[in-house]
């Protein structure tokens, strides 16, 4: 399993924002640059990020792109299903999944790896990756 590629380009543009001041703005072009992700990924990724509440865009030379809420509120979770949505290990862990297989020994084990995922991705905040190591 792997998070798609928007989705990582997308914790690295929320990562680097987060980086900056509080009151800080960023070009989209200079966290394309500093964050190794193509320019134009980055444009939708950002719009993906805005709609779901994450980050404020500003048009103008003034302009650029910023966190709307602080880093520690903030989760990794967040940021990959604002891309990529709902995270689902398997078909099967969807509440009203119908499978054939009678008694499926299998299916607690898929459960319990994507409730186990998402509680450490929905308790990972940005803010916890700008703390000195």
């Amino acid at each position: 399993m792997q998070i798609t590629r928007q989705a990582d380009y997308a914790v690295r543009a929320v990562l680097h924002l987060a980086s900056l001041g509080p009151d800080e703005k960023a070009a989209t072009s200079q966290i394309a640059e500093e964050r190794d992700i193509p320019l134009s990924f980055l444009a939708k990724i950002i719009a993906q990020l805005s709609v779901a509440g994450i980050l404020q865009t500003m048009r103008g030379a003034r302009g650029g792109v910023t966190l709307a809420v602080p880093p520690e509120e903030i989760t990794l979770l967040d940021v990959v299903e604002a891309i990529d949505g709902p995270i689902m290990l398997n078909e099967c862990v969807h509440d009203g999944y119908d499978c054939t297989i009678e008694n499926c020994p299998i299916q607690s084990v898929w459960r319990d790896a994507q409730s186990d995922l998402v509680q450490r991705l929905r308790t990972t905040t940005f803010d916890k990756f700008l703390e000195p190591a």
